[in-house]
């Protein structure tokens, strides 16, 4: 337990039968303290991913602790799940789902999302899910994340693009109320796209800017040079259904602006 008689803390191998156990525990506890039921379950989910994730990505050689802190502050619950091992960063040979999918639904059904730590350096995945409906709305129309104008992102490592721009358009597309299906089409599409990325840039650095607008959140890959973006485009495609994952985007456009061209995907808003 913690020094707060009205939190939890609980530490244990990081092995996916004990996810259950971790997702029993914090649930009794939230509805111990009066959650309702749609947050109780909102919480269920984020618990199992953010557990799962360090049950498949934190550790290369045995499981290593998972630590998992429920505090209970500003009229809900915050949880903190914590590993002590390599860092968030896929494995490409394991089957399970994209890490960033799991990331994206955590951002989407929690009021407040936020991740911490490196390479080497273990993970914390901090988020609070509030006890009431009327906060959660609140939170919805008052969002911590938040970008007036074009976030323009520079990543020295190629196999950072996808986790960074997995959790940005994941933060906003949650602004959005986007349904879960069209966060794992915007989760794939970035995956794609991040994969694809470094054989369009030439120097080692990769630009990127994200907008939240309105009508939706633009992605715009670049500068780069001119034929790249085509070349990013087709690679795109899945020749073994004979179509492409640009179906997944609600507009995707190559503009040319400073410094060269620029590859532009559009994720609409929802109306409402």
């Amino acid at each position: 337990m913690s020094d707060d008689p009205t939190g939890l803390l609980i530490t244990l191998p990081a092995r996916a039968e004990n996810v259950a156990v971790v997702r029993h525990a914090v649930a009794g506890l939230a509805e111990q303290l009066g959650m309702e039921e749609i947050g109780v379950g909102d919480l269920k989910t984020v618990v199992t991913e953010a557990c799962m994730n360090v049950v498949v990505h934190a550790y290369d050689e045995g499981p290593g602790p998972l630590q998992i802190h429920a505090i209970p502050e500003e009229r809900g619950l915050t949880v903190v799940v914590r590993d002590f091992g390599g860092g968030i960063r896929p494995r490409p040979d394991v089957e399970r789902p994209s890490l960033r999918i799991g990331l994206t639904l955590i951002a989407a059904l929690s009021s407040s999302f936020e991740i911490s730590g490196g390479l080497n350096r273990g993970t914390e995945i901090r988020m609070h899910i509030p006890f009431a409906s009327e906060d959660r709305t609140a939170a919805a129309a008052q969002p911590e994340f938040e970008i007036s104008e074009a976030a323009k992102l520079t990543i020295g490592d190629s196999k950072l693009i996808a986790p960074v721009l997995g959790r940005v358009i994941g933060a906003l597309a949650a602004r959005h109320q986007i349904t879960v299906d069209r966060l794992s089409d915007a989760a794939l599409l970035t995956d794609a796209v991040s994969e694809r990325a470094p054989d369009a840039f030439t120097d080692g650095h990769f630009s990127f800017s994200v907008s939240d607008q309105k009508e939706g959140i633009d992605l715009r890959v670049g500068p780069v040079a001119p034929g790249a973006s085509k070349t990013l485009r087709e690679g795109l495609a899945v020749p073994e259904v004979g179509g492409s994952l640009e179906t997944l985007a609600d507009e995707i456009r190559v503009e040319q602006g400073e410094g060269g061209e620029y590859l532009v995907i559009r994720f609409a808003a929802v109306a409402g």
